[in-house]
């Protein structure tokens, strides 16, 4: 029987220490779910360990084909150049080794029902969810594409639940704001807000989407808002990285490049079609500096 090949989980970072346990933990409750299966996770920055020493890891165990899956939520420069530019230096430095590249997790009906729920224990009982407004929050980024996405799970989010409206905000890179999007919120005429953070697992970001909210609130007290949980480590997560995982094993990616900046002129990100991307070095991965001469070309799988 031919061994399937390994999983390497790949993460952004964060300097949050409970953030990037979270990921620790997820990546060791993947391997509980599939004991026969090599599992190992890593980070691009930040946090240790990188993704290099995971890699490593599984060679170490024997793993010659493995499966990356990003766990990310949107396909942003991380997902679309750092990753798999980290990989190809990766390959180089174990020969024999391949790897098939998975896609961002996206806005799943998984993730969607996560949400509900979040929903759910944020909002007052009394309030009745066709007043109420939601505000989602995401990371951010100087992708167009990746913050289209973040609106595209807004409208899906919306659709057929019930709720006034949902809105979308960034804490980072991009605009509108938290405090911006709660003043649309307000002009809009919502009195109930619910700010839902659209992020895996906490840290630095989501800590500051909330304490702008609280910010806020209080300037406004007129206005009802609500703070609602991030994601976490829930089943449905936990299922679809292994959905994620299955796809690239057997090549069924279906990556979207229509918007991608890297393939697109699109308007006022011209200059970077067809830039070549270079890997995230983690502090911590000393000695292993000698890729950064060797630009990789982006590119998608179709």
């Amino acid at each position: 029987m031919t061994t399937p090949p390994a999983l390497l989980i790949a993460g952004h970072g964060t300097r949050d220490d409970a953030g990037a346990e979270a990921f620790r933990d997820f990546v060791r409750e993947l391997g509980r779910r599939r004991p026969g299966l090599p599992v190992a996770g890593g980070f691009i920055e930040l946090s240790p360990p990188p993704l290099g020493e995971a890699v490593a890891e599984l060679v170490e165990r024997g793993v010659r084909r493995f499966a990356a899956v990003p766990l990310m939520l949107v396909s942003a420069g991380h997902a679309k150049g750092d990753i798999p530019a980290a990989l190809a230096r990766e390959k180089e430095r174990h020969p024999g080794v391949s790897y098939t590249y998975g896609r961002p997790l996206g806005p799943h009906p998984g993730l969607l029902r996560v949400l509900e729920r979040r929903l759910a224990e944020a909002v007052d009982p009394s309030w009745d969810p066709a007043e109420v407004t939601v505000l989602l929050v995401g990371r951010g980024s100087t992708d167009p594409d990746a913050n289209a996405e973040v609106f595209k799970a807004a409208r899906l989010l919306w659709e057929g639940r019930g709720y006034a409206a949902v809105e979308t905000a960034f804490v980072s890179l991009a605009a509108p704001d938290v405090p911006d999007g709660l003043d649309r919120c307000a002009r809009l005429g919502a009195r109930r807000v619910v700010v839902l953070p659209y992020f895996l697992f906490t840290g630095i970001l989501p800590d500051r989407v909330r304490r702008q909210t609280d910010r806020w609130a209080a300037a406004h007290p007129e206005t009802g808002v609500r703070s609602a949980d991030v994601i976490g480590p829930e089943p449905e997560l936990l299922d679809l990285v292994m959905e994620r995982y299955e796809e690239a094993v057997k090549g069924d990616l279906r990556m979207n490049c229509d918007s991608c900046v890297y393939r697109i002129a699109l308007p006022g990100f011209e200059d970077k079609v067809g830039l070549p991307q270079q890997p995230h070095f983690h502090p911590d991965d000393d000695g292993h500096h000698h890729g950064h001469g060797h630009g990789h070309a982006h590119s998608h799988a179709h």
